[in-house]
């Protein structure tokens, strides 16, 4: 068995303001958490999410709410195993997504629209999904399936956006 350890957080809060509750349920994904139930979750033990668990710890005081948090390892291999495949199908998840965008991206640039008001919003697209993949990627603690498709996808429309400049600055040129 790897002995991997983990930082167990539950936690309860008021049902109420129900904005700070999903306010915290957004931090803890945020950081890549794998919900085990409600108010129950788990993070890789790391120096930083025990840093941020504690100041979350503190913000759930300040509302009022309750929590511990705990250092654990898994029973045996088999439960290892579970956790880690969940924090995996979470990452897939966040690489389907992306992967979907970045077919939104492709469908785009083939639209043809050779101006650069088309080119600058293209790049702007295209550092919207670099910095999207480099978020998936830091929460992407045991490796998912779809990392390196995500990474090669991304190379693609990088390319793709290098060719569709090219086009755009050839069809200013010819217009001079």
């Amino acid at each position: 068995m790897a002995d991997f350890a983990w930082l167990l957080l539950t936690y309860k809060v008021p049902p109420d303001p129900a904005t700070k509750r999903i306010a915290l349920w957004r931090r803890l994904k945020g950081m890549g958490a794998v919900y085990l139930q409600n108010g129950v979750c788990l993070l890789p033990k790391t120096g930083d999410h025990i840093r941020r668990l504690k100041m979350l710890e503190n913000d759930i005081s300040e509302m009022k709410g309750e929590s511990v948090i705990l250092e654990t390892v898994a029973l045996d291999r088999a439960q290892e195993d579970k956790v880690v495949s969940r924090f995996k199908a979470d990452r897939d998840d966040q690489y389907r997504e992306f992967l979907g965008r970045c077919a939104d991206f492709e469908k785009e640039i083939a639209i043809n629209k050779f101006t650069y008001a088309e080119l600058e919003e293209e790049d702007t697209d295209l550092k919207k999904l670099q910095g999207w993949l480099e978020k998936i990627t830091k929460l992407d603690f045991y490796g998912a399936t779809l990392a390196g498709e995500a990474t090669e996808r991304l190379r693609g429309c990088e390319a793709l956006l290098d060719s569709y400049a090219r086009r755009v600055f050839d069809a200013h040129d010819e217009n001079r």
